[in-house]
């Protein structure tokens, strides 16, 4: 297999299986805060600032 044919057996690879791979991953982590199980976690996380907070 000569260095062209490899390069294009890889772009072809990264243009189609790649992408597939990239677009399932984005929207598994855009999905993941809102999961059943994820809505504790994410309270502490949004108030865990004013957890020290002197004025009540």
């Amino acid at each position: 297999m000569s260095v062209h044919s490899t390069y294009d057996t890889l772009r072809h690879l990264a243009d189609s299986w790649g992408l597939v791979a990239m677009s399932l991953v984005f929207l598994g982590l855009c999905a993941w805060p809102f999961r059943p199980g994820a809505r504790d976690r994410n309270h502490t996380a949004a108030t865990m600032i004013f957890e020290e907070d002197d004025n009540g």
